[in-house]
């Protein structure tokens, strides 16, 4: 287990436009050198939206072919969501897309009812814990953060990335979960939030932020666009996990999807 490079793409969205986001954040990308994994936000190629008739992709449409492209070009991982169409269900998706090709997917657990989507979407049924580069990583989606059963660490991961489209209005709560999330987990919790507005009028503040096992704030992305990286010490782990000892305290249950 090595120190862990994150390149973070706080940006605003192009409402809608696949082709606009995939150049975009291809130009965010053109300057990176050295990155382990590259985060984009929830929805990247389309704002965060309902219209699946007209925007959802195949598996291996367009955009997940496109981030296949920019990890082997990188060579970091590169992640992000989008609406796929599979069979006849649709489902908010994660991509997890390594240099070698090899690519793994998360569904979205928790469907912003709020919003409707859950009368869209299908929800993820799985937690994916991901091995790499001697890291225990577990990707999680926007809306998951608020349920810390679903991201609670009972398989010793190391990092907890949430991925999000995340309404400015609410920022005290996605800045406090991000934190408690660190603090109960024992683990490093990396939040990635869009900024700017939307197509429906909806504002997205950013706050962008990396806590620390101890729930520490090592980074602040503030409310500006921008490229973001951290690196993540590995040392930081075992030192808290040896001196507080609290997930050997877990309660032991069954969870019930």
């Amino acid at each position: 287990m090595r120190d862990l490079r994150l390149a973070l793409l706080q940006q605003e969205l192009i409402w809608q436009d696949a082709p606009a986001n995939r150049d975009r954040f291809e130009a965010c990308m053109e300057p990176l050198k050295g990155m382990d994994i590259i985060v984009l936000p929830e929805m990247f190629n389309t704002g965060f939206c309902m219209e699946v008739s007209r925007l959802a992709e195949p598996p291996e449409g367009e955009t997940s072919r496109w981030m296949k492209r920019m990890a082997a070009g990188k060579d970091a991982v590169v992640t992000g969501t989008l609406m796929i169409k599979e069979g006849d269900k649709y489902f908010n998706r994660l991509y997890w897309f390594e240099p070698s090709g090899l690519c793994r997917h998360y569904d979205k657990r928790h469907l912003f009812s709020l919003a409707g989507e859950e009368k869209v979407f299908s929800p993820g049924t799985e937690i994916l814990t991901i091995d790499y580069l001697g890291w225990r990583i577990k990707p999680m989606i926007c809306y998951d953060l608020r349920f810390p059963v679903w991201s609670r660490n009972t398989d010793q991961s190391d990092l907890i990335l949430y991925t999000a489209s995340w309404p400015a209005r609410r920022s005290l709560a996605w800045t406090a979960l991000l934190q408690a999330r660190a603090i109960e987990n024992l683990c490093w919790v990396a939040g990635l939030n869009r900024c700017g507005p939307d197509g429906n009028g909806e504002a997205y503040k950013g706050d962008t932020r990396v806590y620390d096992p101890l729930g520490e704030l090592e980074l602040d992305a503030g409310s500006e666009p921008g490229v973001y990286c951290i690196t993540l010490p590995a040392s930081r782990i075992a030192e808290v996990r040896e001196r507080f000892s609290f997930l050997n305290d877990r309660d032991q249950f069954q969870l019930e999807l």
